[in-house]
C-alpha cells in the first residue's frame, strides 16, 4: 500500500538553522494494517505524515502509493487516496455550512463535474450515517454549532465518505475531553474495519498506541528505532514500551509522561 524508500526531509538546509527531520527512512505498510506511531516531541512523526499526504516535499528518497510512484504529486491529488484528520476539530468540516451540505461536499469528493442532489433518500442515506454519532436529527443544523467532539466525529464520517484508501490520524483525539476522545477512537475502529482501510496513527498517549491496530512503530531523531506486531505487540505494556525505548536509545526517563515530553 505504502512504500517510503530511503526518505530524508532537512528543513533549512546549508544555513545555521539546518534541521535534519526524516534521517534515510525506510518503511512500509500493507494494504489494511493499522499503525500507531509513537515519540517524543520533534522526533519526526508529524513530518513523517506531511511527507506521505504531500504537504512538505522530500529532500532526496521515494514514495510509492498504492503501486505508483508519488513523490512529486502535489498534495491535492494524493488527497484522492490519502484522507487526514488533524488535531484540530475545526480543520477538518465547513462551520458556515449546514451538516447535509458538508456530507455533500464529501460525498462529491473525486467525482469531477458530478451534481449530487440532496433529495429525500440522500437525507434518509445521511441520517443513518449521522446515527452512530448522534447527529442524525441535525442535518440542517450549521457545523460551527456542534462541540469538538461532535466535529471530529463528523470530519471522521466525511473522511470514510470520500473513500479514500488510507487514513492519517494525526492526534486526533489530542484536543478532546476523555469522554469524547474514547467515542471517537470507538468510530475511528469501527470505519477502519468496515472499509478495510490502512491507517496511520499518531498519538502521544501511549496505552492508546498500544490498544490500537495491530503494529506500532516509534520514532526518533527522524528514524524509526522499534518496529512491533503480531505478538511482540500484543504482549506490550506501556512499562514494556518504556523500557524498550530505554534499552535502545540509552536514555533514561522515569514514565511514559517522560518519553513522549522529551
Amino acid at each position: 500500500m505504502l512504500k517510503l524508500k530511503e526518505i530524508s526531509k532537512v528543513f533549512y538546509p546549508g544555513t545555521v538553522n539546518e534541521k535534519m527531520a526524516i534521517d534515510d527512512l525506510n518503511f512500509s505498510i500493507k494494504k489494511g494494517e493499522v499503525v500507531s506511531v509513537v515519540g517524543s516531541n520533534g522526533s519526526g512523526k508529524t513530518t513523517l505524515f506531511n511527507l506521505i499526504s504531500g504537504t512538505f516535499p522530500l529532500t532526496s528518497g521515494q514514495i510509492i502509493l498504492d503501486g505508483k510512484q508519488v513523490t512529486n504529486i502535489p498534495e491535492y491529488k494524493r488527497a484522492f487516496t490519502i484522507g487526514r484528520i488533524f488535531q484540530d476539530p475545526t480543520l477538518g468540516t465547513a462551520a458556515n455550512m449546514s451538516i447535509e451540505d458538508n456530507l455533500i461536499t464529501a460525498s462529491k469528493k473525486g467525482m469531477k463535474g458530478l451534481r449530487i442532489s440532496l433529495n429525500n433518500e440522500r437525507r434518509e442515506e445521511f441520517k443513518t450515517l449521522l446515527l452512530p454519532i448522534g447527529l442524525q436529527d441535525r442535518l440542517k443544523d450549521n457545523v460551527g454549532l456542534l462541540s469538538g467532539g461532535q466535529r471530529q466525529a463528523l470530519t471522521l464520517l466525511m473522511t470514510v465518505m470520500s473513500k479514500p484508501k488510507m487514513i492519517l490520524l494525526d492526534e486526533h483525539t489530542a484536543a478532546l475531553d476523555p469522554r469524547n476522545a474514547q467515542i471517537v477512537m470507538e468510530l475511528t475502529r469501527k470505519y477502519i474495519t468496515e472499509n478495510k482501510l490502512t491507517a496511520m496513527m499518531v498519538t502521544h498517549n501511549m496505552k492508546a498506541a498500544i490498544e490500537f491496530g495491530n503494529r506500532l512503530i516509534m520514532m526518533d531523531e527522524g528514524q524509526i528505532i522499534l518496529d512491533l506486531s503480531g505478538k511482540e505487540k500484543k504482549s506490550l505494556t506501556v512499562e514494556k514500551l518504556v523500557a524498550l525505548f530505554k534499552d535502545i536509545k540509552k536514555k533514561e526517563f522515569a514514565s511514559d509522561e517522560g518519553l513522549l515530553n522529551a
